[in-house]
């Protein structure tokens, strides 16, 4: 799962529960784009198949498929051709560590960008850039799973993990592995007094 580009919308998410749904049998529930949820609204959804930066001379200076880190989620759709110093306005680095890519979103904000090292920023080229995102955002839902394990009573006991960011095993896989593992060790429990 942890390359699965999954956000709080979109088909990554999707995926990554149908994923856990082949261990613990999910309901998975559907909430769609415009729904209060508490002091939330659900943002539009968010897909992504590609993008990319081409340089002056034609090379891939970013590209999503090398890493889903290195593009803003929730960019939207783009092709263009912008100079250095505009590409400049669009990048996300970590100055501080300049051989790190940062992870960055823009859920509310409608806007594009990328993320990359520091280093691999003041690296490039004067010149025009050919910026690609082929994505989308648009009405639609966020996804999430649920499973119930009856006990003995109706006293509940709720455990719960987010599966909203990519490529972060430490902050995000590690809750899912966690409560998947659990679903199927308390499932293989008779007698819960909880459910």
């Amino acid at each position: 799962m942890f390359p699965i580009c999954r956000i709080i919308t979109g088909d990554g998410l999707r995926e990554t529960l149908r994923l856990v749904g082949r261990d613990v049998p999910l309901e998975l529930v559907e909430t769609p784009t415009g729904t209060e949820v508490l002091d939330w609204t659900v943002p539009k959804e968010w897909n992504v198949r590609a993008a990319w930066v081409d340089g002056p001379d034609g090379e891939r200076v970013i590209d999503f498929a090398d890493s889903n880190l290195h593009l803003l989620n929730y960019s939207v759709p783009a092709d263009t051709v912008v100079s250095l110093d505009e590409l400049r306005e669009h990048v996300f680095t970590h100055p501080e560590n300049p051989d790190l890519v940062p992870y960055r979103t823009s859920y509310y904000v409608e806007r594009w960008g990328f993320c990359m090292s520091q280093r691999r920023l003041d690296a490039l080229e004067p010149g025009d850039y050919h910026v690609v995102i082929d994505s989308t955002l648009a009405l639609g839902a966020t996804t999430y799973g649920e499973f119930l394990l009856e006990g003995d009573t109706r006293d509940e006991v709720v455990l719960t993990t987010y599966a909203c960011h990519p490529s972060l095993a430490n902050d995000n896989l590690s809750g899912v592995a966690v409560l998947t593992e659990l679903a199927r060790t308390l499932s293989a429990q008779s007698g819960l007094r909880h459910t």
